[in-house]
């Protein structure tokens, strides 16, 4: 998903070579907040319809839209589970995208990508695992597949992530030797980390589409419970992380 631009880069491949400063704007703190708490709200008001509405009844379809909010969590902020199994794990709460933003010394910022990849990584095999279980279950009820804006949204979205993650591992992995390495890779990395920016929002649409006008839904919980999941929610997040974006940092020319 997001990178912080070649300076992350730079760290992973031993540049050390740059000034210790404080990355940390006054926006910073409430918005993290705001991550958190919209996160949150998305997965336990997900989760806890799920399991009062008879889940072992919903065979296949419940774990449709529990790993894929997790995985939204994941994408924010990272598998909270991890956070005290390693010490380069307790830095931060926060892993995912947010462990990114900001970074700016070199052992901050390859910490900050270790943890970003395990949260990404983390975050795609659960949205895999969710996204396969609503296949699987149409599949055995013989229903047809992609039959509403949610399921195209969604098919879309996972070609793209899956996309994300490759383009993303090859420009860091052994090197970013899957690029060229050096510059080529430092320039795949900035167009990753910008197309990370641009798939969240829509993965967060995707949700609101399945959440907020799905016809089980709608059966299953108020208006006002759509309204503040699956509309407000998902605009907190995606403004959250904007406002911690550093634009001085989007530089492709």
């Amino acid at each position: 998903m997001d990178h912080s631009g070649s300076d992350e880069h730079d760290a992973l491949m031993g540049n050390d070579n740059q000034q210790a400063i404080d990355p940390t704007r006054s926006g910073d703190t409430p918005a993290f907040y705001i991550a958190l708490a919209s996160a949150l709200v998305l997965v336990l008001t997900t989760w806890t319809v799920i399991l009062s509405n008879d889940p072992i009844n919903l065979s296949w379809f419940a774990f449709h839209p529990t790993f894929n909010t997790f995985a939204i969590a994941c994408f924010t902020f990272g598998p909270f589970p991890l956070v005290s199994l390693d010490p380069r794990l307790t830095v931060c709460t926060h892993i995912g995208i947010l462990t990114l933003q900001p970074t700016s010394q070199p052992k901050t910022k390859a910490a900050g990508l270790w943890r970003h990849q395990i949260a990404m990584i983390t975050g795609f095999l659960s949205i895999g695992l969710g996204s396969s279980a609503m296949w699987y279950n149409k599949e055995s009820h013989g229903a047809p597949h992609i039959t509403t804006w949610h399921g195209a949204f969604g098919s879309i979205a996972g070609s793209w992530l899956l996309v994300q993650v490759l383009v993303g591992a090859g420009s860091v992995w052994f090197g970013g030797a899957a690029f060229g390495g050096g510059h080529r890779a430092k320039l795949v990395w900035k167009y990753h980390r910008l197309s990370g920016y641009l798939l969240l929002p829509f993965l967060l649409t995707t949700v609101h589409l399945g959440g907020a006008w799905s016809t089980w839904m709608t059966m299953t919980s108020a208006f006002v419970v759509r309204l503040v999941v699956y509309t407000l929610a998902p605009l907190g997040i995606v403004a959250a992380l904007y406002s911690r974006v550093r634009p001085s940092k989007m530089k492709f020319l």
